[in-house]
């Protein structure tokens, strides 16, 4: 029913490797590690990764116990937006949103201490995995993953509990979920009067659909999924979308850039020297045109 949430930055790989954080869950009830993975740093890539294979393996939690970090919920020093003001209300992070759309309740806990459990697990991460890492030889973050995945159901064996009540108190997905459409970063986007919604580097060229012609002045929703992949959605429905060419300001940026590259394999051009005097230009003699 509840799940224990945190990141530990540690030297993980001692001196062999980067310095990783980990990412996990555990059960508060049975001490089950829910799931892990390595990251290069705690980010809300590692935590949507993570839940999405919990909701895979298990379903869906009801809770979520975790620190106030600023990717659990917005922090409180950041000024209110003027749309914020209008509601009442703050919006939530990437990951709280996806809390929100789950229907996963939020719990910030007030000091380290309140989520002992989470606390005392990267304890006995630090002594066991990293000795597990280093008979492994792990050195490279895609390798000290494959460790982990192999250590997770050992540990589980050894340390979990069983339940005071049989069964589980995962929910199960609806009918029709679409993890690629939860599971993502959401952004608000305008369209432009081209029918181009401009993301970033990227431009996305709305293909006329659903009974519409052009999508000028909607407002859209930009859909950044885990694998990099883009969609754009109207009214929850996904639209139809190709890449147009890039801006003529990043055009120019990259011609600037590739100049000198296309100078150095441009072959210099060669000058020939004055024609010899048997030189089919100098035998040439010019005659007037005759009556």
């Amino acid at each position: 029913m509840l799940l224990q949430t945190d990141g530990s930055e540690h030297k993980w790989l001692e001196d062999r490797g980067p310095y990783l954080s980990l990412v996990g869950a555990i059960d508060d009830a049975t001490g089950k590690v829910a799931g892990a993975l390595f990251r290069e740093e705690e980010d809300s890539y590692g935590y949507f990764s993570l839940f999405r294979e919990i909701v895979a393996r298990y379903g869906i939690p009801h809770a979520v116990y975790h620190d106030r970090h600023s990717i659990f919920q917005t922090s409180p020093k950041k000024p209110w937006s003027l749309e914020e003001q209008l509601e009442g209300k703050r919006k939530p992070t990437q990951f709280g949103r996806l809390l929100e759309e789950l229907g996963i309740t939020s719990i910030a806990s007030l000091s380290p201490q309140a989520k002992g459990r989470v606390e005392r697990l990267w304890g006995t991460f630090q002594d066991r995995l990293v000795s597990e890492l280093r008979l492994a030889g792990a050195s490279s973050l895609e390798e000290a993953n494959k460790v982990l995945k192999d250590f997770l159901p050992r540990y589980n064996r050894h340390f979990a509990v069983a339940a005071a009540e049989p069964g589980s108190a995962y929910r199960q997905v609806k009918e029709g979920f679409v993890p690629n459409e939860v599971f993502c970063f959401k952004h608000q986007r305008i369209v432009g009067a081209d029918n181009v919604v401009r993301f970033g580097k990227h431009r996305l060229q709305i293909v006329p659909c659903h009974g519409r012609s052009s999508y000028a002045r909607c407002r859209v929703e930009v859909h950044e999924r885990l694998d990099g992949s883009l969609a754009v959605y109207y009214q929850g429905k996904p639209l139809i979308t190709g890449l147009t060419r890039p801006e003529p300001a990043v055009l120019r940026a990259q011609a600037k850039v590739l100049e000198p590259v296309i100078a150095a394999a441009t072959p210099p051009v060669v000058c020939h020297h004055k024609p010899t005097p048997d030189h089919p230009w100098r035998l040439w003699v010019y005659r007037a045109n005759k009556e």
